[in-house]
């Protein structure tokens, strides 16, 4: 059955449809008056619907019965990403929220490749949205994750409050084991084992991936210095864009949550 976003979805009258799910349903899935369909108001809440008119581009649909959406993941994964070129955020972004992630917390970080004007233009937010939407319909939740402002990533430090904050690193990197700046000369900072936390189950939990030139070592510093756990994926270096999907999935089994 297809899905679509509700966000007015209510049991006592006839809603119409986002202008974007609209055409959707009408102009490219070619659906018609009295097709039956899904909806969801991003929130939790879904139903079977029925399409009552399609004019123009005006769609207006009636729910007809409570349906029950893909469970929410019972550990709330915050993903943050420091922000990609081209395309790359917007893959992160949809394999996230495919996984169950709770929120998408976007960063600058000192080796981040986005050119300040791409930074500065409109429109990322809403692209970055009605990516987080389609990846809903498809995998089958109906709760929409937040994609929160960007920020440096010094304040992605100081805003993060979560019981569990987990920094991934390159394996190999000089980042990862000895790190000298201003404030860790002669530091030797070892990155956590991930079985450790098979023991240490959180309810919520930020995950903190870097950009494609890797950490600076100062954050590094920052971040253990602010409470974070070190970790890598082991021997090999991933690409900036697949690590958080494969650090939110690696954490979902080790803590039962799939």
């Amino acid at each position: 059955m297809h899905r679509f976003y509700a966000p007015g979805l209510a049991f006592d009258r006839a809603i119409e449809l986002p202008l974007d799910e609209a055409h959707h349903l009408a102009r490219v899935m070619r659906l018609k008056k009295g097709d039956e369909i899904a909806v969801f108001d991003g929130r939790g809440t879904e139903a079977a619907a029925r399409v009552e008119a399609v004019a123009g581009r005006r769609v207006t649909v009636r729910a007809t019965a409570v349906r029950t959406p893909a469970a929410e993941p019972a550990i709330a994964i915050t993903l943050a990403q420091a922000l990609l070129k081209s395309d790359k955020m917007d893959r992160v972004i949809r394999d996230a929220v495919m996984l169950g992630a709770a929120a998408i917390r976007p960063f600058t970080s000192a080796r981040t490749e986005v050119p300040r004007a791409a930074l500065e233009r409109g429109g990322r937010h809403e692209r970055w949205h009605r990516t987080v939407i389609s990846s809903v319909k498809q995998c089958g939740r109906a709760v929409v994750p937040p994609i929160l402002a960007v920020q440096p990533f010094r304040e992605v430090l100081t805003s993060v409050r979560d019981e569990l904050c987990l920094m991934f690193v390159e394996p190999a990197s000089e980042t990862a084991r000895h790190s000298a700046t201003r404030t860790s000369v002669g530091r030797n900072f070892s990155c956590a084992d991930l079985q450790t936390l098979e023991t240490r189950v959180p309810a919520k939990a930020t995950i903190l991936i870097g950009p494609e030139g890797g950490w600076d070592p100062e954050e590094v510093t920052d971040a253990v210095d602010g409470g974070m756990m070190l970790l890598t994926f082991g021997r090999r270096t991933l690409r900036a864009d697949a690590a958080g999907a494969i650090a939110i999935a690696v954490l979902q089994y080790i803590w039962k949550d799939l």
